[in-house]
Formats: C-alpha cells, structure tokens, sequence
C-alpha cells in the first residue's frame, strides 16, 4: 500500500493543505492531481500549465502544483471553485455512468468551473450543450464517487 507523503515545503515555509470532500484523479505514481498541472492556470492563462514543486499544496490524498505562490494561495482558499470538477473525471462519461479520467489536455471552463475530459470527442459534445451532461454527471457522480478504488 503506497503512503503519500506532504509535499516538502521550501526552507522557511510550512506546507500547505487545501480542502475539499471530492475524489481527485491522480496519478498513480507521483501522487500529482492532474499531472501536475496548475489548475488555476486554465483560468488565469486560458491554457495548461505545468506546476512547479516549488509550489505544492496537498489536498484529499493528492498532491497539487501551482505556477506561482498567488495560484496556490488562491486554490488553498478556494479548492472547490479552482479544482475540476467531478475530481478530473470525464463528465460525459460520467453521465453515461462509468468513470473515465479527465486528461489535462482536453479541458473547458463552463459556468465557472473546470471540467477535464478524456477524449476531445466528449470535449466537444460537452461544449455543445453542456446543461444535459453536467446534470446527469452531478446526480450519478455520488454512487460512481463511492465505487472508485480508495
């Protein structure tokens, strides 16, 4: 059983643990939330955006990388508006009731929100009338939620 440790914060600096009840796709061997991308960073720069470790924050089991101390401050402050949502789980699958990984690649920022999907297929149907499957996703999302590996 692998044990995540909290990220290692500069000298001087205590780490930093943000808040937020979600399951978070992570990558399995680095313990890192979406790969390492800065998730403020689709919001702040309308792009992907690799994290540096210099700015960690750790956060329900994972690990989160931020371009600057204002994106991690801000995230730290706000997990639930800055992080994807359903975790990084792909909505468009989610909908259709299995649980797909979000890629950091194939994202869209509607309502607000941060959603990650697996395919530009389902990116782009999401884009098209994104109302239906974020409904759909938000009530299956608890039961799918609680059947992912702990």
């Amino acid at each position: 059983m692998a044990v995540l440790c909290p990220p290692v914060a500069p000298p001087g600096l205590a780490p930093v643990f943000a808040a937020t009840t979600e399951r978070v796709v992570t990558n399995r061997y680095s313990g890192l939330a979406i790969e390492g991308f800065d998730p403020l960073a689709y919001f702040v720069d309308h792009r992907p955006e690799l994290g540096l470790p210099e700015f960690e924050a750790a956060q329900g089991g994972a690990v989160w990388r931020f371009r600057n101390e204002g994106n991690r401050a801000s995230f730290v402050a706000h997990p639930d508006v800055y992080g994807p949502q359903f975790g990084g789980y792909d909505p468009v699958d989610l909908a259709r009731g299995v649980t797909v990984a979000g890629s950091p690649m194939f994202w869209l920022i509607a309502g607000d929100r941060l959603y990650l999907f697996g395919r530009e297929e389902t990116r782009d149907a999401f884009a098209a009338n994104p109302a239906p499957y974020a409904k759909e996703a938000k009530a299956r999302w608890p039961s799918l939620e609680d059947q992912l590996a702990q």
